[in-house]
C-alpha cells in the first residue's frame, strides 16, 4: 500500500509504504533505490539487512542510508513495516547528523535520538488506524523541517543539480553542471556528500543502474542493448556496474523475479 504525504512533504519525501511479507525471505537482494528509506516496524516480526556482508538486525525505528554496496535482507513471515522513502536532496532536512554517516548503514534511531525516536515509536504503535500512524510519522517530519529549514537553501541547490543528472541520466559531466549552476566543482562535490551521502558520480551510478534494472526486470530487452540503452560503454561494463551495487549479474536479477515475484520485492525494489 502506497501513501502520498502532504503537500508540505511532497517536494521532500515521495511516499509511505506499507510492506507486509507474507512468507520468510532469506538473503533476498535489496536494490540500490536512491532515496533513504525511514523503516518503523510495526509489527512483531524480525528483519535483518545485511550490507556488504555485515549484517544487522532491524530496531524499531531504522535509517538506511544511500546504498552503494550489495545488500540483502532477511525478514521473518508476517512482519510488517512501514516505510517513508525521502528524495536523495532532502535528507538534510529531516536529520542533523552529517547524512555521509548514514550511507551503506542500517542506523538504529534510538542511537541517534533516543529520547525523540523512542516517543515517536510509541505514539505510532498506540494508534491503531494507519492514518493516524501516517500523521503521527507527518508531524515528525514536520517538525523535522521546522528544526533545519537553515538546510533549505542548499537542499534545493542540489535538487536543481539532481534534476539535471535525471534528465542526462547517462554520463556524468561535473564541469557542465557546474557552469550550469554556478558553482564551482570543489563546492558541489561538497553539497553532495553533505546533503546526499555519496558524491555526483556516485549518485549519477545508482541512477543509471536504476534505468538499467527496470529494463532487465520489466522489459525482453538483450544486456548488450540495456547497456547501450543506459550509456554504459558495453555489455561488461554493465555487467561490472550490476555486480557492484548487487552482488549478482543483470541475468541472475531477471531470474529471480521470475522465480520469486513478491509483493516484497514490486514494494521496495522501486528506484526511480
Amino acid at each position: 500500500m502506497e501513501i502520498l504525504p502532504c503537500a508540505s512533504l511532497a517536494p521532500y519525501i515521495k511516499n509511505y509504504t506499507i510492506v507486509t511479507i507474507n512468507q520468510n525471505l532469506d538473503n533476498e537482494v535489496f536494490y540500490p533505490s536512491g532515496y533513504v528509506d525511514f523503516i518503523i516496524n510495526i509489527s512483531e516480526g524480525a528483519a535483518a539487512t545485511i550490507i556488504n556482508g555485515k549484517r544487522k538486525d532491524t530496531p524499531e525505528i531504522e535509517l538506511l542510508g544511500h546504498l552503494t554496496l550489495p545488500t540483502r535482507l532477511t525478514v521473518a513471515k508476517g512482519t510488517s513495516v512501514l516505510i517513508a522513502r525521502i528524495y536523495s536532496h532532502a535528507s538534510a532536512l529531516f536529520f542533523s547528523d552529517h547524512v555521509s554517516e548514514f550511507t551503506n548503514y542500517a542506523t538504529d534511531m534510538y542511537d541517534v535520538a533516543l529520547n525523540e525516536n523512542r516517543e515517536l515509536y510509541s505514539r505510532i504503535m498506540e494508534s491503531k488506524e494507519l492514518n493516524s500512524k501516517i500523521n503521527i510519522l507527518e508531524t515528525y517530519f514536520l517538525q523535522q523541517l521546522k528544526k533545519n529549514e537553515s538546510q533549505l537553501k542548499k537542499v534545493l541547490i542540489v535538487k536543481a543539480i539532481n534534476q539535471q543528472i535525471l534528465f542526462e541520466q547517462e554520463q556524468l559531466n561535473l564541469p557542465a553542471l557546474a557552469k550550469h549552476s554556478g558553482l564551482s566543482e570543489r563546492y558541489i562535490q561538497k553539497l553532495y556528500l553533505s546533503n546526499v551521502g555519496i558524491s555526483p558520480a556516485a549518485f549519477t551510478s545508482v541512477v543509471r543502474f536504476n534505468k538499467s534494472l527496470q529494463l532487465v526486470l520489466n522489459t525482453s530487452k538483450s544486456l548488450t542493448e540495456i547497456a547501450y540503452d543506459c550509456g554504459y560503454y558495453d555489455q561488461a561494463h554493465f555487467i561490472k556496474e550490476f555486480r557492484k551495487f548487487t552482488g549478482i549479474t543483470p541475468s541472475s536479477s531477471r531470474s529471480s523475479l521470475i522465480k520469486n515475484d513478491t509483493d516484497f520485492q514490486q514494494a521496495v525494489n522501486i528506484g526511480f
